[in-house]
């Protein structure tokens, strides 16, 4: 018998920065750190794991969100590049990585997994960056 539990951000995924706001699946956050333009989906699924953990409809909707969130991060940084990512190493919860990337950048060409140290975002580049997200995105 399963038992069903309802959805609650990982602690440690709330702690990485503030609320962008909902889309119909994810909940997605702005990574407060500011070597990188950060943004993490987090699909509002209870005990979610992988991406296979999710129903074959959230999975096509979950890829939609990913692509809407990466036009969003490219319209909002004017990256070169971006990368996508569901790791789940350390926090276990299903979340996905989408990072605007530039050459040079602190972590360029590697991955930002586990580099340097994290940089707190000023306020004003914070909320610049949440407005411009939540404007992409259509969330108020």
């Amino acid at each position: 018998m399963s038992q069903h539990h309802a959805f609650r951000l990982d602690p440690r995924l709330e702690a990485d920065g503030p609320a962008v706001g909902d889309l119909p699946l994810c909940h997605v956050r702005l990574v407060d750190d500011a070597r990188f333009f950060w943004v993490v989906l987090v699909p509002r699924k209870a005990d979610m794991v992988e991406i296979i953990d999710l129903p074959f409809a959230d999975r096509l909707h979950l890829i939609e969100e990913i692509a809407v969130v990466s036009a969003a991060v490219k319209a909002s940084s004017d990256c070169a590049k971006l990368n996508v990512a569901a790791l789940g190493n350390v926090v276990p919860q299903l979340h996905l990585h989408v990072v605007g990337r530039n050459p040079g950048d602190a972590a360029w060409p590697g991955p930002v997994f586990g580099v340097g140290t994290h940089e707190p975002l000023p306020a004003a580049v914070r909320d610049e960056r949440l407005a411009a997200l939540r404007t992409c995105l259509a969330i108020l």
